[in-house]
């Protein structure tokens, strides 16, 4: 299984950005599909899911409303739109895919496969 994460930046605040997760040796029905981050100094905290089978998805409460989770399927591709960002997103970014069908949270013990991070930064 391979996860390659891309789509990270500098951005000033109140701009855009779309990281895209390309994953190869999954079965996106079987998975859960998650992006987390990680600023210096702090826990990796889970920021938005959606699941395979039938597209449910999560936000945690800090990026609803300004971030949007897809996936194409076909592509195997998993995509999360930011916008409205703050410098409190900065943060590396990662993506995860998970062997559940869990979508109410996003513990990381859940996630089996993880890509290298994208650095998103976000100026003031």
């Amino acid at each position: 299984v391979q996860l390659q994460a891309s789509g990270g930046g500098l951005v000033q605040a109140g701009g855009s950005l779309r990281l895209s997760c390309a994953a190869s040796g999954v079965t996106f029905d079987d998975y859960v599909i998650g992006w987390f981050r990680q600023a210096p100094g702090k826990e990796r905290e889970g920021v938005s899911c959606i699941r395979g089978r039938d597209g449910s998805t999560y936000y945690a409460d800090s990026v609803k409303g300004r971030f949007t989770i897809s996936s194409d399927n076909a592509k195997n591709t998993v995509y999360l739109q930011m916008n409205s960002l703050k410098p409190e997103d900065t943060a590396d970014y990662y993506c995860a895919a998970g062997h559940t069908h869990v979508v109410v949270a996003m513990w990381v013990d859940l996630y089996d496969y993880w890509g290298q991070g994208t650095q998103v930064t976000v100026s003031s």
